[in-house]
């Protein structure tokens, strides 16, 4: 029989770098999950990707166990990387502060896939690109659709 669930929580953490303090701790404190337990398992399933910011959704279970799913890294985040910039731009209708290809975008796109909430690879760089533009970065060369 399954188990019954009693509640979801949304944690963005860097790989490898779980630990007890805030924010991790409180919100997983709060539902009654062993804290402990669920960095042990987070950072042995993320020695990879050490460094990067994680999404992770966790499923809390009314006998306080729990599961965990590790999406990919936010687009916002990829861009950065892709773009070499620390932050993005306070007004990016005004003021552009990098560039990225359509090849990276189609790479991001590709790689976010399976988070998104579209059916084409078009459509998922369509979604990149407008994160890159609110981000204040221009997207070089013509959509390869038109």
């Amino acid at each position: 029989m399954a188990k019954e669930v009693s509640g979801l929580i949304k944690l963005q953490v860097k790989g490898g770098a779980a630990n007890p303090s805030p924010p991790v701790g409180p919100a997983l404190g709060a539902k009654g999950v062993n804290i402990m337990e669920f960095c042990k398992q987070f950072n042995a399933r993320t020695q990879d990707k050490a460094g990067k910011v994680l999404p992770c959704v966790i499923t809390v279970y009314a006998d306080k166990s729990f599961d965990f799913v590790i999406k990919t890294p936010p687009a916002a985040v990829q861009l950065m990387e892709a773009a070499k910039i620390k932050k993005g731009s306070p007004e990016s209708n005004k003021k552009k502060v990098g560039s990225v290809s359509w090849d990276q975008v189609k790479t991001i796109a590709e790689d976010k896939m399976s988070d998104l909430n579209c059916f084409t690879a078009e459509s998922a760089m369509k979604m990149v690109a407008g994160t890159a533009r609110s981000m204040g970065l221009t997207v070089k060369g013509t959509a390869p659709w038109g």
